[in-house]
Protein backbone atom coordinates (compact mmCIF):
# COMPACT_ATOMS: atom_id res chain seq x y z
CA UNK A 1 0.00 0.00 0.00
CA UNK A 2 2.89 2.40 0.68
CA UNK A 3 5.17 1.17 -2.13
CA UNK A 4 3.98 3.77 -4.99
CA UNK A 5 3.64 6.70 -2.40
CA UNK A 6 4.64 10.21 -4.04
CA UNK A 7 6.67 12.12 -1.44
CA UNK A 8 6.28 15.03 -2.97
CA UNK A 9 8.46 17.99 -2.51
CA UNK A 10 6.74 19.20 0.92
CA UNK A 11 8.29 18.09 4.41
CA UNK A 12 6.69 14.59 4.80
CA UNK A 13 6.57 13.52 8.40
CA UNK A 14 7.35 9.35 7.42
CA UNK A 15 9.75 9.94 4.99
CA UNK A 16 12.84 11.55 4.66
CA UNK A 17 13.49 14.02 1.77
CA UNK A 18 17.10 12.61 1.40
CA UNK A 19 16.78 9.04 0.49
CA UNK A 20 13.28 8.83 0.75
CA UNK A 21 13.47 6.55 3.82
CA UNK A 22 11.48 6.23 6.64
CA UNK A 23 12.41 8.24 9.94
CA UNK A 24 13.28 5.70 12.81
CA UNK A 25 10.12 6.03 14.71
CA UNK A 26 8.07 4.91 11.59
CA UNK A 27 10.07 2.18 10.31
CA UNK A 28 7.54 -0.27 12.47
CA UNK A 29 4.58 1.32 11.26
CA UNK A 30 6.00 1.44 7.40
CA UNK A 31 6.32 -2.52 8.06
CA UNK A 32 3.01 -3.22 9.23
CA UNK A 33 1.19 -0.72 6.90
CA UNK A 34 2.96 -2.38 3.96
CA UNK A 35 1.65 -5.71 4.06
CA UNK A 36 -1.76 -4.73 4.74
CA UNK A 37 -3.75 -4.62 1.64
CA UNK A 38 -7.44 -2.81 0.47
CA UNK A 39 -9.69 -5.42 2.21
CA UNK A 40 -7.79 -5.42 4.94
CA UNK A 41 -7.84 -1.96 5.83
CA UNK A 42 -11.63 -1.56 4.27
CA UNK A 43 -12.91 -4.12 7.16
CA UNK A 44 -10.54 -1.93 9.93
CA UNK A 45 -12.31 1.74 8.39
CA UNK A 46 -15.53 -0.03 8.94
CA UNK A 47 -15.13 -1.25 12.67
CA UNK A 48 -13.82 2.66 13.49
CA UNK A 49 -16.79 4.47 11.65
CA UNK A 50 -19.56 2.31 13.11
CA UNK A 51 -17.92 2.76 16.37
CA UNK A 52 -17.94 6.37 15.67
CA UNK A 53 -21.31 6.19 14.86
CA UNK A 54 -22.19 3.64 17.60
CA UNK A 55 -20.81 6.72 19.98
CA UNK A 56 -22.18 9.64 18.18
CA UNK A 57 -18.42 10.75 17.35
CA UNK A 58 -20.12 13.99 15.48
CA UNK A 59 -19.78 17.24 14.73
CA UNK A 60 -22.19 18.99 13.08
CA UNK A 61 -21.80 21.61 9.73
CA UNK A 62 -23.98 24.50 9.69
CA UNK A 63 -25.39 25.37 6.25
CA UNK A 64 -25.16 22.17 4.44
CA UNK A 65 -28.26 20.46 3.07
CA UNK A 66 -27.14 17.39 2.71
CA UNK A 67 -27.50 17.34 6.48
CA UNK A 68 -25.67 18.83 9.19
CA UNK A 69 -24.76 15.73 11.96
CA UNK A 70 -21.69 14.17 10.45
CA UNK A 71 -19.42 11.53 11.26
CA UNK A 72 -15.72 12.49 12.64
CA UNK A 73 -13.74 11.61 10.13
CA UNK A 74 -10.24 9.92 11.33
CA UNK A 75 -7.78 8.45 9.07
CA UNK A 76 -6.05 4.89 10.14
CA UNK A 77 -2.40 5.94 9.46
CA UNK A 78 -1.45 7.50 12.81
CA UNK A 79 1.12 10.83 13.11
CA UNK A 80 4.14 9.68 15.71
CA UNK A 81 6.28 12.68 17.52
CA UNK A 82 9.28 11.00 19.18
CA UNK A 83 9.83 12.08 22.88
CA UNK A 84 12.62 14.77 21.86
CA UNK A 85 10.78 16.78 19.56
CA UNK A 86 7.32 16.99 21.45
CA UNK A 87 9.39 18.27 24.76
CA UNK A 88 10.24 21.22 22.68
CA UNK A 89 6.71 21.41 21.67
CA UNK A 90 5.71 21.28 25.97
CA UNK A 91 8.51 23.74 26.12
CA UNK A 92 7.52 26.12 23.49
CA UNK A 93 3.24 25.90 24.20
CA UNK A 94 4.34 26.26 28.24
CA UNK A 95 6.07 29.83 27.73
CA UNK A 96 3.30 30.63 25.17
CA UNK A 97 0.34 30.14 27.36
CA UNK A 98 2.50 32.15 30.32
CA UNK A 99 3.40 35.10 28.36
CA UNK A 100 -0.71 34.78 26.99
CA UNK A 101 -2.21 34.95 30.65
CA UNK A 102 0.52 37.99 31.63
CA UNK A 103 -0.56 39.89 28.90
CA UNK A 104 -4.39 39.41 29.54
CA UNK A 105 -3.51 40.15 33.11
CA UNK A 106 -1.89 43.54 32.16
CA UNK A 107 -4.02 44.90 29.41
CA UNK A 108 -7.09 44.20 31.91
CA UNK A 109 -5.34 45.92 34.83
CA UNK A 110 -1.74 48.14 34.56
CA UNK A 111 -1.91 48.00 30.74
CA UNK A 112 2.34 48.37 31.29
CA UNK A 113 2.68 46.57 27.59
CA UNK A 114 0.75 49.46 26.37
CA UNK A 115 2.99 51.94 28.18
CA UNK A 116 6.20 50.72 26.92
CA UNK A 117 4.76 51.00 23.27
CA UNK A 118 4.95 47.40 22.66
CA UNK A 119 1.53 46.93 21.87
CA UNK A 120 -0.96 50.05 20.53
CA UNK A 121 -3.74 50.69 22.77
CA UNK A 122 -6.36 51.77 19.91
CA UNK A 123 -5.25 47.87 18.27
CA UNK A 124 -5.88 46.10 22.05
CA UNK A 125 -8.93 48.04 22.32
CA UNK A 126 -10.35 47.85 19.28
CA UNK A 127 -9.82 44.01 19.18
CA UNK A 128 -13.91 42.60 19.18
CA UNK A 129 -13.63 40.33 22.43
CA UNK A 130 -11.66 42.87 24.41
CA UNK A 131 -14.36 43.31 27.29
CA UNK A 132 -13.97 47.11 29.28
CA UNK A 133 -16.19 44.77 32.43
CA UNK A 134 -12.78 43.60 32.97
CA UNK A 135 -11.11 46.19 33.91
CA UNK A 136 -9.58 46.33 37.16
CA UNK A 137 -10.78 43.13 38.06
CA UNK A 138 -8.99 40.29 40.03
CA UNK A 139 -10.19 37.13 38.56
CA UNK A 140 -9.37 33.51 40.32
CA UNK A 141 -5.93 33.14 40.55
CA UNK A 142 -4.92 35.52 38.16
CA UNK A 143 -5.55 32.82 35.14
CA UNK A 144 -7.76 33.83 32.39
CA UNK A 145 -6.56 31.22 29.85
CA UNK A 146 -7.58 27.31 31.35
CA UNK A 147 -7.60 25.68 28.55
CA UNK A 148 -5.86 26.59 25.08
CA UNK A 149 -5.53 25.24 21.82
CA UNK A 150 -2.57 26.08 20.08
CA UNK A 151 -2.23 25.24 16.37
CA UNK A 152 0.94 24.27 15.11
CA UNK A 153 2.40 23.02 11.76
CA UNK A 154 5.96 22.58 10.10
CA UNK A 155 7.19 24.17 7.02
CA UNK A 156 9.07 22.78 5.03
CA UNK A 157 12.39 22.03 6.93
CA UNK A 158 10.30 20.57 9.64
CA UNK A 159 10.34 23.45 12.20
CA UNK A 160 6.78 23.75 14.46
CA UNK A 161 5.46 26.85 13.74
CA UNK A 162 2.73 28.58 15.97
CA UNK A 163 -0.54 29.07 13.58
CA UNK A 164 -2.92 30.77 15.70
CA UNK A 165 -4.18 30.42 19.58
CA UNK A 166 -7.39 29.47 20.38
CA UNK A 167 -8.19 30.58 24.22
CA UNK A 168 -11.96 31.27 24.30
CA UNK A 169 -13.90 27.95 23.63
CA UNK A 170 -11.21 25.37 22.34
CA UNK A 171 -12.84 22.46 21.15
CA UNK A 172 -11.20 18.71 19.51
CA UNK A 173 -10.64 17.32 22.60
CA UNK A 174 -13.36 14.58 22.88
CA UNK A 175 -11.93 13.50 19.46
CA UNK A 176 -8.48 13.10 20.18
CA UNK A 177 -9.56 10.97 23.31
CA UNK A 178 -12.37 8.98 21.02
CA UNK A 179 -9.78 8.33 18.36
CA UNK A 180 -7.11 6.82 20.25
CA UNK A 181 -9.50 4.20 22.24
CA UNK A 182 -10.79 3.22 18.05
CA UNK A 183 -7.12 3.06 17.60
CA UNK A 184 -6.49 0.84 19.93
CA UNK A 185 -9.21 -1.40 19.09
CA UNK A 186 -8.70 -1.16 15.40
CA UNK A 187 -4.57 -1.92 15.69
CA UNK A 188 -3.87 -3.14 19.23
CA UNK A 189 -0.82 -4.99 18.26
CA UNK A 190 0.73 -2.25 16.60
CA UNK A 191 -0.04 0.12 19.20
CA UNK A 192 1.40 -2.04 22.18
CA UNK A 193 4.63 -2.29 20.01
CA UNK A 194 4.65 1.43 20.10
CA UNK A 195 5.24 2.79 23.59
CA UNK A 196 2.68 5.36 23.25
CA UNK A 197 1.80 8.41 26.09
CA UNK A 198 -1.77 7.91 27.25
CA UNK A 199 -3.97 10.68 27.04
CA UNK A 200 -7.26 9.18 28.87
CA UNK A 201 -6.13 11.37 31.79
CA UNK A 202 -7.29 14.36 30.57
CA UNK A 203 -11.15 14.25 31.76
CA UNK A 204 -9.00 14.16 35.12
CA UNK A 205 -6.93 16.94 34.69
CA UNK A 206 -9.69 19.57 33.09
CA UNK A 207 -11.45 18.48 36.54
CA UNK A 208 -8.26 19.11 38.49
CA UNK A 209 -7.98 22.70 37.25
CA UNK A 210 -11.92 23.77 37.01
CA UNK A 211 -11.08 22.83 40.96
CA UNK A 212 -8.59 25.40 41.32
CA UNK A 213 -10.55 28.21 40.36
CA UNK A 214 -13.58 27.46 43.08
CA UNK A 215 -13.90 30.97 44.76
CA UNK A 216 -14.69 28.10 48.10
CA UNK A 217 -12.87 26.64 49.76
CA UNK A 218 -12.56 23.92 52.18
CA UNK A 219 -14.97 21.70 50.00
CA UNK A 220 -15.34 19.87 46.58
CA UNK A 221 -16.25 22.58 44.32
CA UNK A 222 -19.51 21.89 42.31
CA UNK A 223 -18.43 22.63 38.78
CA UNK A 224 -20.56 22.35 35.38
CA UNK A 225 -20.35 23.08 31.79
CA UNK A 226 -22.77 25.02 30.40
CA UNK A 227 -23.28 24.14 26.53
CA UNK A 228 -25.23 26.61 24.19
CA UNK A 229 -27.15 23.37 23.70
CA UNK A 230 -27.84 20.07 21.40
CA UNK A 231 -27.89 22.55 18.07
CA UNK A 232 -23.65 23.61 18.93
CA UNK A 233 -21.37 22.26 16.13
CA UNK A 234 -19.55 20.69 19.01
CA UNK A 235 -22.38 19.63 21.58
CA UNK A 236 -20.79 16.05 21.33
CA UNK A 237 -17.68 17.22 23.15
CA UNK A 238 -19.73 19.20 25.57
CA UNK A 239 -21.54 15.97 26.54
CA UNK A 240 -18.62 13.60 26.10
CA UNK A 241 -16.56 15.99 28.49
CA UNK A 242 -19.11 16.27 31.03
CA UNK A 243 -20.25 12.46 31.57
CA UNK A 244 -16.05 11.78 31.66
CA UNK A 245 -15.69 14.36 34.41
CA UNK A 246 -18.61 13.58 36.10
CA UNK A 247 -20.37 16.76 36.21
CA UNK A 248 -23.61 18.30 35.14
CA UNK A 249 -24.46 19.76 31.79
CA UNK A 250 -26.67 22.67 32.08
CA UNK A 251 -27.85 25.20 29.79
CA UNK A 252 -28.52 28.67 30.86
CA UNK A 253 -31.96 27.82 32.12
CA UNK A 254 -30.35 25.56 34.12
CA UNK A 255 -28.82 28.17 36.23
CA UNK A 256 -30.20 31.05 38.12
CA UNK A 257 -28.91 33.97 40.18
CA UNK A 258 -30.00 34.68 43.46
CA UNK A 259 -28.29 37.63 45.76
CA UNK A 260 -24.87 37.56 43.36
CA UNK A 261 -24.65 33.74 43.87
CA UNK A 262 -25.47 31.07 40.81
CA UNK A 263 -27.31 28.04 41.48
CA UNK A 264 -28.48 25.17 39.36
CA UNK A 265 -31.62 23.60 39.68
CA UNK A 266 -32.16 19.94 40.71
CA UNK A 267 -35.14 18.04 41.59
CA UNK A 268 -33.59 18.66 45.21
CA UNK A 269 -33.79 22.23 44.83
CA UNK A 270 -31.05 24.51 44.22
CA UNK A 271 -27.65 23.48 44.39
CA UNK A 272 -24.98 26.61 44.52
CA UNK A 273 -22.04 26.58 41.42
CA UNK A 274 -18.72 27.30 41.91
CA UNK A 275 -17.16 26.66 38.31
CA UNK A 276 -18.52 27.23 35.24
CA UNK A 277 -16.34 25.42 32.08
CA UNK A 278 -18.53 27.18 29.70
CA UNK A 279 -18.80 26.58 26.03
CA UNK A 280 -20.52 29.40 24.65
CA UNK A 281 -18.94 32.69 23.81
CA UNK A 282 -18.40 36.03 26.05
CA UNK A 283 -21.37 37.97 23.95
CA UNK A 284 -24.37 35.02 25.10
CA UNK A 285 -22.92 34.48 28.75
CA UNK A 286 -25.41 37.35 30.18
CA UNK A 287 -28.29 38.83 28.81
CA UNK A 288 -28.15 41.95 30.82
CA UNK A 289 -24.55 42.38 30.27
CA UNK A 290 -24.11 41.32 26.74
CA UNK A 291 -26.52 40.46 23.89
CA UNK A 292 -29.84 41.49 24.81
CA UNK A 293 -31.32 38.78 22.86
CA UNK A 294 -29.01 36.00 24.09
CA UNK A 295 -31.27 33.04 25.18
CA UNK A 296 -28.52 30.70 25.98
CA UNK A 297 -26.62 32.59 29.00
CA UNK A 298 -27.94 33.34 32.31
CA UNK A 299 -29.44 37.26 33.49
CA UNK A 300 -27.12 38.10 36.27
CA UNK A 301 -24.38 35.62 36.03
CA UNK A 302 -21.95 38.91 35.24
CA UNK A 303 -22.56 40.09 38.22
CA UNK A 304 -22.10 36.90 40.32
CA UNK A 305 -18.83 37.07 38.60
CA UNK A 306 -17.59 40.21 38.82
CA UNK A 307 -17.86 39.59 42.99
CA UNK A 308 -15.59 36.83 42.56
CA UNK A 309 -18.98 34.48 43.76
CA UNK A 310 -18.09 32.41 40.56
CA UNK A 311 -15.78 31.03 38.19
CA UNK A 312 -15.22 31.03 34.55
CA UNK A 313 -13.11 28.67 32.58
CA UNK A 314 -12.00 30.22 30.38
CA UNK A 315 -12.28 33.86 32.15
CA UNK A 316 -14.62 36.63 30.25
CA UNK A 317 -12.48 38.65 27.79
CA UNK A 318 -9.71 36.03 26.94
CA UNK A 319 -10.94 36.25 23.31
CA UNK A 320 -8.46 39.08 22.93
CA UNK A 321 -5.79 36.67 23.04
CA UNK A 322 -7.72 34.80 19.67
CA UNK A 323 -7.31 38.22 17.36
CA UNK A 324 -5.18 37.34 14.66
CA UNK A 325 -3.56 40.85 15.04
CA UNK A 326 -3.08 40.26 18.52
CA UNK A 327 -1.12 37.10 17.54
CA UNK A 328 1.47 38.77 15.48
CA UNK A 329 2.46 40.22 18.78
CA UNK A 330 2.97 37.27 21.04
CA UNK A 331 6.85 36.80 20.62
CA UNK A 332 7.52 40.41 21.71
CA UNK A 333 4.93 39.69 24.91
CA UNK A 334 7.09 36.49 25.22
CA UNK A 335 10.92 38.25 25.29
CA UNK A 336 8.68 41.70 26.70
CA UNK A 337 7.31 39.31 29.85
CA UNK A 338 9.19 36.43 29.98
CA UNK A 339 13.11 37.62 28.74
CA UNK A 340 13.29 34.81 26.81
CA UNK A 341 13.06 34.02 22.78
CA UNK A 342 9.84 32.34 21.39
CA UNK A 343 10.87 28.68 21.20
CA UNK A 344 8.49 28.30 18.98
CA UNK A 345 8.17 30.79 15.82
CA UNK A 346 4.84 32.64 14.48
CA UNK A 347 4.01 32.70 10.73
CA UNK A 348 5.82 36.03 9.32
CA UNK A 349 2.02 38.07 9.46
CA UNK A 350 1.43 41.58 7.57
CA UNK A 351 -1.04 43.65 9.74
CA UNK A 352 -3.32 45.72 7.61
CA UNK A 353 -3.64 48.56 9.64
CA UNK A 354 -0.02 49.69 9.01
CA UNK A 355 0.23 51.63 6.35
CA UNK A 356 3.15 49.84 4.95
CA UNK A 357 1.73 46.04 5.40
CA UNK A 358 -1.32 47.10 3.93
CA UNK A 359 0.54 48.73 0.78
CA UNK A 360 2.30 45.11 0.38
CA UNK A 361 -0.77 43.23 1.29
CA UNK A 362 -2.94 45.03 -1.76
CA UNK A 363 -0.40 44.39 -4.20
CA UNK A 364 0.36 41.32 -3.58
CA UNK A 365 -3.32 39.33 -2.72
CA UNK A 366 -2.79 36.80 -5.36
CA UNK A 367 0.20 35.42 -3.26
CA UNK A 368 -0.95 35.53 0.49
CA UNK A 369 -3.40 34.15 2.63
CA UNK A 370 -6.03 36.67 3.99
CA UNK A 371 -7.23 36.04 7.21
CA UNK A 372 -10.10 38.50 9.22
CA UNK A 373 -9.20 38.70 12.87
CA UNK A 374 -11.95 36.87 14.41
CA UNK A 375 -12.98 34.43 12.09
CA UNK A 376 -11.86 30.49 12.62
CA UNK A 377 -13.28 26.87 10.92
CA UNK A 378 -11.79 28.17 7.87
CA UNK A 379 -14.17 30.78 7.40
CA UNK A 380 -13.27 34.15 6.26
CA UNK A 381 -10.36 33.55 4.49
CA UNK A 382 -8.35 34.55 0.67
CA UNK A 383 -6.13 31.88 -0.11
CA UNK A 384 -4.30 33.81 -2.92
CA UNK A 385 -3.05 31.40 -5.52
CA UNK A 386 -6.23 29.46 -5.92
CA UNK A 387 -9.01 32.59 -5.73
CA UNK A 388 -10.55 34.26 -8.15
CA UNK A 389 -10.12 38.24 -9.10
CA UNK A 390 -13.93 38.63 -8.15
CA UNK A 391 -12.41 37.39 -4.62
CA UNK A 392 -9.56 39.23 -4.72
CA UNK A 393 -11.32 42.59 -5.47
CA UNK A 394 -13.78 41.61 -2.76
CA UNK A 395 -10.83 41.24 -0.14
CA UNK A 396 -9.21 44.41 -1.36
CA UNK A 397 -12.57 46.17 -0.58
CA UNK A 398 -12.90 44.99 2.28
CA UNK A 399 -9.48 45.63 3.58
CA UNK A 400 -9.54 49.11 2.74
CA UNK A 401 -12.61 49.60 4.78
CA UNK A 402 -11.87 47.79 7.78
CA UNK A 403 -7.94 47.39 8.13
CA UNK A 404 -8.03 46.78 11.51
CA UNK A 405 -9.62 43.39 11.09
CA UNK A 406 -6.92 41.62 8.26
CA UNK A 407 -4.14 39.91 8.30
CA UNK A 408 -1.87 38.54 5.86
CA UNK A 409 0.55 35.32 5.23
CA UNK A 410 2.55 33.91 3.29
CA UNK A 411 1.56 30.80 2.13
CA UNK A 412 3.26 27.84 4.09
CA UNK A 413 3.18 24.47 2.77
CA UNK A 414 1.94 22.49 5.23
CA UNK A 415 3.32 19.02 6.02
CA UNK A 416 1.90 16.48 4.65
CA UNK A 417 1.43 12.54 5.69
CA UNK A 418 0.80 9.57 4.21
CA UNK A 419 -3.26 9.30 4.49
CA UNK A 420 -5.35 6.54 3.17
CA UNK A 421 -7.81 8.42 0.62
CA UNK A 422 -10.25 7.52 -1.97
CA UNK A 423 -10.61 3.38 -3.52
CA UNK A 424 -8.03 3.05 -0.26
CA UNK A 425 -5.16 4.58 -1.91
CA UNK A 426 -2.34 5.96 0.29
CA UNK A 427 -1.27 10.05 -0.55
CA UNK A 428 -0.07 12.56 1.40
CA UNK A 429 -2.16 15.40 2.84
CA UNK A 430 -1.31 18.06 4.94
CA UNK A 431 -2.17 18.22 8.00
CA UNK A 432 -1.33 20.59 11.33
CA UNK A 433 -1.51 19.70 15.24
CA UNK A 434 -3.92 21.31 17.87
CA UNK A 435 -1.77 20.52 21.42
CA UNK A 436 -4.30 21.35 24.67
CA UNK A 437 -2.54 23.06 27.24
CA UNK A 438 -4.24 22.97 30.68
CA UNK A 439 -3.61 26.05 33.25
CA UNK A 440 -4.41 25.53 36.62
CA UNK A 441 -2.44 24.98 39.70
CA UNK A 442 0.43 23.23 37.04
CA UNK A 443 0.23 23.40 33.47
CA UNK A 444 -0.46 20.19 31.96
CA UNK A 445 -0.31 19.22 28.39
CA UNK A 446 -1.91 15.99 26.98
CA UNK A 447 0.68 13.75 25.41
CA UNK A 448 -0.55 13.99 21.95
CA UNK A 449 -2.88 17.08 19.93
CA UNK A 450 -5.92 16.22 17.41
CA UNK A 451 -3.58 16.15 14.34
CA UNK A 452 -6.25 17.79 11.98
CA UNK A 453 -5.89 16.16 8.09
CA UNK A 454 -6.79 18.11 4.83
CA UNK A 455 -8.50 15.33 3.01
CA UNK A 456 -9.07 16.85 -0.21
CA UNK A 457 -6.17 16.63 -2.45
CA UNK A 458 -3.97 20.11 -2.58
CA UNK A 459 -6.00 21.60 0.32
CA UNK A 460 -4.55 23.52 3.10
CA UNK A 461 -7.85 23.73 5.29
CA UNK A 462 -7.47 20.97 7.55
CA UNK A 463 -10.98 22.09 9.25
CA UNK A 464 -13.59 19.82 9.56
CA UNK A 465 -16.24 22.20 8.59
CA UNK A 466 -14.10 22.19 5.52
CA UNK A 467 -13.95 18.88 4.43
CA UNK A 468 -11.22 17.89 7.30
CA UNK A 469 -10.89 14.95 9.16
CA UNK A 470 -8.38 13.79 11.75
CA UNK A 471 -5.61 11.49 12.75
CA UNK A 472 -4.65 9.73 16.42
CA UNK A 473 -1.62 11.35 17.04
CA UNK A 474 1.23 8.93 19.20
CA UNK A 475 4.00 10.66 21.65
CA UNK A 476 6.58 8.44 22.43
CA UNK A 477 7.47 7.46 25.52
CA UNK A 478 11.26 7.02 24.78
Amino acid sequence: MLSNYDKGTFFDEMFCQAGGNTFAHYDLLYEKFSKYNKETLREKQILVDNSFLENGVTFTVYGDNRGTEKIFPIDLIPRIIPAGEWKKIEQGLTQRIIALNLFLNDIYNKKQIIKDGIIPECVVKSATHYRTEMQDLTISKDIYIQICGTDLIRDEKGNYIALEDNARCPSGVSYLLENREAMKRAFPLLYSQYEVRPVDNYPDLLLKTLRYLSPRQGQIPVCVLLTPGVHNSAYFEHTFLARKMGIEIVEGRDLIVVDCFVYMRTTKGLVQVDVIYRRLDDDFLDPIVFRKDSMLGVPGLMKAYLKGNVALANAVGTGVADDKVIYAYVPEMIRYYLDQDPIIQNVQTYLAWRDKDRTYILDHLEELVIKSANESGGYGMLMGPVSTKKERLKFAENIRRDPRNFIAQPVVSLSRHPTICNKLGIEGRHIDLRPFVLYGENIEIIAGGLTRVALKKGSLVVNSSQGGGSKDTWILRS
